[in-house]
């Protein structure tokens, strides 16, 4: 067996290992397959890997200096699937992103500042950028903190994400179909893409109240199986094709909100409902609030800068919009607030055909 170096950190909601790129094969398939391995993919409880079992814990960040002249590191983010032995590197995962910066620092990939470290981060898989701020006190990494995300127990330092460019992050438009609103399986939904490309439709169109848990969601095989359909034509419509062996768009059902926030969410990855809600999901929703005609903005309609608060089912998280400088939607800038937490340094196992040939950077 050979070891490889990792890191297993929490980001956010999510969690999975951090390797540097050089330590992984060029070979992007043999890279996929390592990475499989590594998890224990292909298992419901991914009881021969590291993985967690469930679409949050089954994520993997990859980062390595980087050479575009607007940005410190770059990070491709890897969604590993639980059940089935593959990986999706379409998306972004904005709860691992918050991680970056302090693996970055911690790593010498930056250099450091007191007391906050500003790291400038290209999303690989969309190419977009993201300004992470991180507490580094006497230039060090602080990981503890007051600072509480509802979906992860205690407090921890605060780590602010700036997400630059996220109109268009996958598919170049904010608005895919070139409309606010479409019409998918009998329902009306908006298709948004902003920092993660999604169908938006309104709970009560699919007979819910948009309050159930996510272990009720995903019992209602009706529902999943109606929620796939509205997915699929929506991606074809998006432009990007047949969607079936991705993970976006993703699928959100709306509702008014319950506990004083902006809008209540029930977020899926695609196919089970998040426990909380992905911090680049929370991008894009909050975005579609201020979008006249989504069916967002019939909800909790936003004008101007402000602060959404998204209900979720393990509480709610905050997104400051501010409007860019003509006022165009495409323009906007969204930041959040979320935490990271170092778990454990180490190596992960793999088998010697699997470790290819090393990058070198």
């Amino acid at each position: 067996m050979q070891a490889i170096p990792c890191v297993l950190m929490r980001g956010g909601t999510s969690r999975g290992p951090f390797f540097l790129a050089n330590h992984l094969p060029t070979d992007i398939a043999l890279r996929d397959e390592l990475l499989l391995n590594v998890m224990g993919s292909g298992h419901e409880l991914e009881i021969d890997g590291i993985g967690g079992g469930s679409p949050q814990t089954s994520k993997v960040a990859i980062v390595s200096t980087s050479d575009h002249p607007d940005a410190d590191v770059d990070y491709l983010f890897v969604q590993v699937m639980v059940n089935q032995r593959r990986v999706d590197t379409a998306p972004n995962c904005g709860n691992m992103l918050c991680a970056v910066g302090p693996f970055a620092i911690e790593h010498g990939l930056v250099n450091v500042s007191t007391p906050v470290t500003r790291v400038r981060i290209r999303n690989l898989n969309t190419n977009t950028l993201v300004d992470s701020e991180v507490q580094t006190p006497k230039g060090k990494v602080r990981y503890e903190g007051d600072t509480c995300i509802d979906g992860v127990p205690g407090s921890a330092a605060p780590i602010k994400l700036t997400f630059l460019d996220a109109a268009g992050a996958k598919t170049g438009q904010l608005l895919p179909t070139g409309k606010v609103r479409d019409h998918f399986d009998g329902v009306d939904a908006t298709c948004i893409d902003m920092a993660m490309p999604m169908v938006l439709v309104q709970a009560e169109a699919l007979g819910k109240t948009g309050y159930e848990t996510p272990a009720e969601l995903d019992a209602d095989t009706t529902l999943l199986e109606r929620l796939e359909r509205i997915r699929l034509q929506a991606g074809a419509a998006m432009g990007l094709g047949d969607v079936s062996q991705m993970v976006i768009p993703k699928p959100v059902l709306l509702a008014p909100p319950r506990q004083g926030g902006t809008l209540s969410t029930r977020y899926f990855m695609p196919h089970n409902c998040h426990r909380s809600i992905a911090a680049t999901g929370a991008i894009g929703l909050a975005s579609a609030c201020a979008l006249p005609g989504s069916v967002a903005f019939d909800i909790a309609p936003i004008t101007g800068a402000a602060l959404v608060r998204l209900e979720h089912p393990g509480g709610e998280i905050e997104v400051s919009l501010t409007p860019g400088e003509d006022a165009q939607p495409h323009n906007m800038q969204a930041s959040l607030i979320r935490t990271a937490r170092r778990l454990f340094a180490g190596d992960v196992y793999v088998p010697q055909a699997l470790r290819g040939t090393p990058r070198k950077i």
